[in-house]
Formats: C-alpha cells, sequence, structure tokens
C-alpha cells in the first residue's frame, strides 16, 4: 500500500469498493466484476482485486448493496432439518457461494404453510437476492406468485411445467426403480415399499415420486400395478409403532424399500431390537445415501441423488436466474444404488 493510501486510510476509516479498485489499479466496474463472480473475468484480475480486498480488508456494507437493488446474499428455505440428507445439499450451496462473494441464509421450516410462507415473506423483506427452497409444501401457484417479487430454485419438488421458477431434482422415479430392480436382481420377489402418510406429501414431492417409480418397476416385473406400499405417520411415536407392526407382520415381505434413510435407518435399528435379521430375514434399501448409512454398524444399501451436486446445480442455476435469465429451467440427475450389507442374494429369497 502507497504512503498517501495510507494517509488517506488514517483520516477515513471506510474502505470503500473505490478505494480496492485504485489500489489495484483497475476499474470499478472490474472490482464489481470480480465480486459478484461474473462470467469472463481473468485469473490475472481476480488475484489483483482478491489481493487488493485483503490488504485493505474492505467489507462489502450490505446496506449499500440493497439500496442498489443486490444485497448478495441467498436465502436458502430447509423443510424437516432432521433429514440427514440435507447437510450434503447445504455443502453443495456454500461450495458454489464461497468464492462468489453471495452469502447463504437458512431458514428452517415445518410442513405448516402458513410458517413457509411466512419465512418466504421475511427473506423478500430482508432484499436477498434469491431463494432456494428445498422440498417446499407449499402448491405452485403460491410459488409462482412468490417467483415474480424474487428469483426461486425448488429442490426436491417435481413440476416441470413451472414457468415462473425453476426446479432441480434427482429423478425420484427412476431412483425407485433402480431400488425395485436391485431386489429382483437379488432374488427378491416379495417386496413392498415403506412411504409417508398420505397428508405428508403432494404429487410433485419426492415421496409420491417414488411411490410412482415402485409402482412401475413392480408392474413392469409382473408383480402387480397394486403394489403394496406402508404409509408411515410422520410424528413419533405412531411412526416407531407403525414400523413395529410392518416387523411383527405374520405376512411380512422378504424385502422393502424405504422412502428415505431417515426411516430406513430406524427401521433397521428396531429390526435388530426384536430379532428380525437383515437381510436374512429381510433385506432393506433407503433412499439418499446419508453419511449414516455408510457406519459399519448400519451397512444400509441406499440411493444415491447426489445431495451436494443436488446443492451445487440449484445454486448456479439461481445465480444464473439473478444475473438475467428468463426461461425456466427443470433439471432432472439420474441417481445410483451404494449396495451394502442391508443387500444381499439369499438361497430363499426367490421363494419367499
Amino acid at each position: 500500500m502507497s504512503i498517501d493510501e495510507k494517509k488517506r486510510l488514517q483520516r477515513n476509516d471506510r474502505v470503500t469498493i473505490r478505494t480496492v479498485a485504485t489500489h489495484a489499479g483497475v476499474s470499478v466496474a472490474a472490482v464489481s466484476k470480480v465480486m459478484r463472480n461474473a462470467y469472463g473475468v481473468s485469473e490475472a484480475l481476480r488475484t489483483k482485486v482478491t489481493e487488493a480486498i485483503e490488504a485493505l480488508g474492505y467489507r462489502p456494507s450490505r446496506a449499500a448493496r440493497g439500496l442498489r437493488g443486490r444485497s448478495f446474499t441467498i436465502g436458502v428455505l430447509l423443510i424437516d432439518i432432521r433429514n440427514p440428507f440435507l447437510p450434503e445439499v447445504i455443502a453443495g450451496v456454500n461450495g458454489v457461494l464461497a468464492p462468489s462473494h453471495y452469502q447463504a441464509m437458512i431458514g428452517v421450516s415445518d410442513a405448516r404453510v402458513q410458517l413457509e410462507t411466512s419465512l418466504i415473506e421475511s427473506m423478500i423483506d430482508y432484499k436477498m437476492d434469491g431463494l432456494i427452497l428445498v422440498a417446499p409444501r407449499l402448491p405452485s401457484e403460491i410459488i409462482a406468485k412468490f417467483a415474480v417479487e424474487i428469483p426461486i430454485v425448488a429442490v426436491g419438488y417435481h413440476d416441470a411445467g413451472a414457468t415462473a421458477f425453476d426446479t432441480v431434482n434427482a429423478d425420484d422415479q427412476r431412483g425407485a426403480e433402480i431400488a425395485v430392480e436391485a431386489l429382483l436382481a437379488c432374488g427378491y420377489r416379495d417386496i413392498e415399499m415403506l412411504s409417508l402418510g398420505e397428508r405428508e406429501g403432494h404429487q410433485v414431492s419426492v415421496v409420491r415420486q417414488r411411490e410412482i417409480g415402485f409402482r412401475r418397476a413392480m408392474q413392469r416385473s409382473g408383480l402387480g400395478s397394486s403394489a403394496p406400499i406402508t404409509k408411515i405417520p410422520i410424528a413419533p411415536p405412531k411412526r416407531e409403532e407403525t414400523m413395529r407392526k410392518f416387523l411383527s407382520r405374520k405376512n411380512r415381505p422378504r424385502a422393502v424399500f424405504c422412502w428415505s434413510d431417515l426411516d430406513a435407518i430406524t427401521l433397521l435399528s428396531l429390526a435388530m431390537e426384536m430379532g428380525v435379521r437383515v437381510p436374512e430375514d429381510l433385506a432393506v434399501v433407503g433412499y439418499d445415501n446419508s453419511s449414516t448409512a455408510a457406519l459399519g454398524l448400519v451397512n444400509l444399501a441406499s440411493i444415491d441423488q447426489s445431495g451436494r451436486e443436488l446443492g451445487q446445480v440449484a445454486t448456479r442455476t439461481l445465480i444464473s436466474r439473478i444475473e438475467g435469465r428468463t426461461g425456466a429451467e427443470h433439471i432432472l440427475q439420474i441417481p445410483s444404488l451404494v449396495s451394502r450389507n442391508s443387500l444381499t442374494r439369499s438361497s430363499s429369497a426367490s421363494g419367499a
């Protein structure tokens, strides 16, 4: 830093974007481009500006940004924070935002429309630049109304007909098909699905999409279009009670596909407690490939939808919408199976 710059800073402690531009020997517009990670910024320019920011200790005023129409803040709204899949999504969001000078503000809601709506309105009031909604429960028309005011990307929300907002999803129908195909390949034909209760999901939710894929795969395999699905209440203790009843049934299936690791892991725990051997008595496939599923004591086979990648793609999609893209994008990623000990070939499986 030059002597003149040091004297000027002593007179006025406030470092501005113009101070950074002068120190780096570039224009204010160039600094702005680097800060918002604009397309086409050279590595040399980025290095110059970044070094100037670090040397001057520049911290942008969010209030000033808001007045100019950009706060460089993105809201992330989560539903049901218990789900072990969510940290991976958040990690993906933060991974993209870290070099972009955007920051994420996380809001946590539950499955109540009024609370979810209130949180979105608060994020809009705080002048956030865009929103990522993870598994929202709101009707599409309500999300579309909010999207008129602020760019929105919905994750875990299958509405390919939406024109006002974008969606980023794993192909949940295909994921369920992959789970059934894996069980069939191991010789199991007596297969059931554990899903959430009727009130806990709508047609565009991942829950219902996985049910569609399960039924389709069962029908294609000649096992009937009305393949059995057991509905689980979302709240304890009825949730655990329903699983216990499932495990103690005389006509319990030989294999089960769980809509989420969240319930598959609980099912494994209850099975051990009740003396039901996995996979000898019951093969289990979950969904999400959460970090808990990979633990040695759990060893749960699961469908991997790459939550981190979903978070990354959703964030890039939102930034492109913020930067001016107007046409809706609906991105589907193909999931895959991670096979573990809860899914193995059994000599008695095919006749069960």
